[in-house]
Formats: structure tokens, sequence, C-alpha cells
């Protein structure tokens, strides 16, 4: 057992408490309930287009990525093949985007923002900005950056 005080605990260092065990915050579930709620945040923000959080995702990288494949549209937001043909399908029928064969390889489809879905990027941007405001109040640079780092680590490690 540790001697004298500590400050992480505040007490001395006898008794009891010593003996305890903290438990570490159970980060999976926090994570995992954080990222249902900010999916159902961003969709509720959305729902009027019918723009769900994982088709702003696509929104956002095409707005950055015009005429990017469907392979790395898939990449980028962590797809499925199957899973982002149905979306991008949604997509498309809603006026957002158009798909077309690549002209130097007709096996590639290119996907590009129509004007409707860069209207509706402005509504998915203005969200995410009143989002980030919401979630960062009462932290911070240094806090968030270790956040960031810890996400970042996640990706990887499971990657």
């Amino acid at each position: 057992m540790k001697q004298g005080g500590d400050a992480g605990t505040g007490g001395g260092g006898s008794g009891a408490a010593d003996s305890i065990i903290r438990r570490p915050p159970r980060l999976i579930f926090l994570t995992l309930t954080a990222e249902r709620r900010l999916r159902r945040w961003i969709g509720r923000r959305g729902e009027d287009r019918g723009i769900s959080a994982a088709a702003s995702g696509v929104l956002l990288y095409m707005a950055a990525h015009p005429g990017a494949s469907t392979g790395e549209v898939a990449e980028a937001v962590d797809a499925s093949p199957a899973g982002l043909s149905g979306l991008l399908s949604r997509l498309e029928k809603s006026g957002l985007i158009t798909r077309a064969p690549d002209p130097a390889d007709r096996r590639t489809i290119r996907v590009n923002l129509t004007a409707d879905g860069k209207a509706a990027l402005g509504v998915v941007q203005s969200a995410l900005g009143e989002l980030n405001g919401k979630i960062t109040d009462g932290f911070s640079t240094q806090e968030l950056a270790v956040v960031a780092r810890w996400l970042r680590h996640v990706g990887q490690v499971l990657d």
C-alpha cells in the first residue's frame, strides 16, 4: 500500500479507502451511448430533408472530394460496399448526388454533389457547428486534444 497522502485521492495514507480499487470509466459504454445520441441528434436536424447521420458523412466527404469513387467514399465513411450502395441510392433518389461511370474506367463509379446536395450540405454544416458548440462547451483545448487523441487511438488499434 502507499505511504502518506496522495493529491489524486485527497486523503491520508491509511484505512479502508486505500484498499479500494477504483474502477476505470466505462469508456466503451460511454462511447457507444454518445455515438447513438450523436446520430439521433444529427438525424433530427436533417430529417426534413431525409439526411441521416450517415448521409451527412457522405455529403461532407463529397464536398471536399468531388468526383470520388464509391470505394473511396465507402472507406472515408467506414461503410460496407452494400451499405453504401443503398445509402447512395437514397441520396441519388433525393436529388442530392449523382453517380456516373468514370470515362477512363467504366467499372469505377464517380459520385458528385448536385446543387440540392450542396444546399443540404449547408444544413449539415450548420447543424454540426451547433453540435460542436454543445459538446465542447466547458472543456479546455487541452482536454479536447486528449479526447481526440484517445478516439484516434481507438480507431487505430481496432483497424
